[in-house]
């Protein structure tokens, strides 16, 4: 009884952190949903917010947990999940998810905590404890929706304007301003609905790890639903103010019709990943998209400098995280 008893406050704890980190992904990712709609001026920061809070959390009505199922089933085998490995796991993702966002740099919680859940488990028991067809997904999205975004945000653009090509700038202005709050809301539902589940899933993991759960399982329990979506939709309440200046002025600037563009683009990147259970960054499909906007107005539209940065943070991000996860699956084995 006393064991069962100290592992049930480990387990606690662990869940507790788990709900910590996505906090911090709403916060850290808030610009990915209201960047847009806060450059354009058709939203103030605190009403965006609060916007994007809302239909992040109505995810929970929309979207299957197939992306949950991926992260918590088919990214290690759940065999040597314990909980060291998922506290080293969080850990990575949290310093990571700290770094860049004091640097403004807006970079994937996501594959942040992909890249700590891979460090973790080669700590403990080497590459092939990993699932390959589920990690080989993850990374392939990882330049798949930048480019899809890119794709589709700049045939958007394209599309609007032949279709608005007699029409006036200040009614196209005056009809997307309107237009504008659809994709931002488009867009923060396919926020939620990828990102609160990679939480849920990294709960459901450790609840089978622990014997609180079983791999048999179709579905975590109720409480890590509700848990997790409340969260993210309370960190993007509170948004990341220094990489929202980064996504919404530094890399190009946008006029509401361009941001609602970027932001369909990016809205129908995210609902199709979820579709398919693909844990993709919701910043690496936005970022794509405002590229694309920007380019297609003309090349020199975009900042490739602040881009160039932001890719560098891309390919750093799983590495990063999984080297810091290494060590703190290390010192959580070491000292408990």
């Amino acid at each position: 009884m006393e064991t069962v008893q100290t592992a049930l406050w480990v387990v606690l704890l662990l869940v507790a952190m788990a709900i910590v980190f996505d906090f911090m992904n709403g916060f850290h990712d808030a610009a990915n949903s209201i960047a847009t709609v806060v450059s354009t001026g058709v939203l103030k920061p605190g009403q965006a917010v609060v916007f994007a809070a809302f239909f992040n959390f109505i995810a929970i009505f929309i979207f299957h947990l197939s992306v949950a199922a991926t992260v918590g089933k088919g990214i290690a085998d759940p065999g040597v999940i314990d909980v060291h490995v998922v506290f080293g796991a969080l850990a990575g993702a949290i310093v990571w998810n700290l770094v860049t966002w004091y640097y403004g740099i807006p970079s994937s919680s996501s594959h942040a905590l992909i890249g700590g859940i891979v460090g973790a488990v080669i700590s403990k028991a080497g590459t092939s404890a990993l699932v390959a067809g589920g990690i080989l997904r993850t990374v392939a999205f990882i330049f798949v929706s930048p480019v899809l975004g890119f794709v589709l945000g700049s045939l958007m653009l394209v599309l609007v304007a032949w279709i608005c090509r007699r029409a006036t700038p200040s009614k196209v202005d005056r009809w997307f301003r309107r237009l504008q709050l659809v994709s931002a809301g488009a867009y923060s539902l396919g926020h939620g609905g990828n990102d609160a589940q990679k939480t849920i899933g990294i709960i459901w993991m450790l609840l089978i790890a622990t014997g609180y759960g079983s791999a048999t399982d179709s579905a975590p329990p109720t409480w890590a639903i509700v848990a997790c979506y409340t969260a993210i939709a309370a960190g993007t309440m509170f948004g990341g103010w220094r990489i929202v200046r980064t996504m919404g002025q530094k890399i190009t600037k946008l006029k509401p019709v361009g941001g609602f563009c970027a932001e369909t683009g990016g809205a129908i990147t995210l609902f199709l990943a979820t579709l398919l259970g693909i844990p993709v960054s919701t910043t690496h499909t936005i970022t794509g998209a405002i590229v694309g906007v920007g380019s297609v107005q003309r090349a020199s539209a975009v900042r490739w400098g602040v881009a160039g940065n932001i890719v560098w943070a891309w390919v750093l991000t799983i590495p990063a995280s999984a080297f810091v996860a290494a060590i703190a699956y290390w010192v959580s084995w070491r000292l408990f």
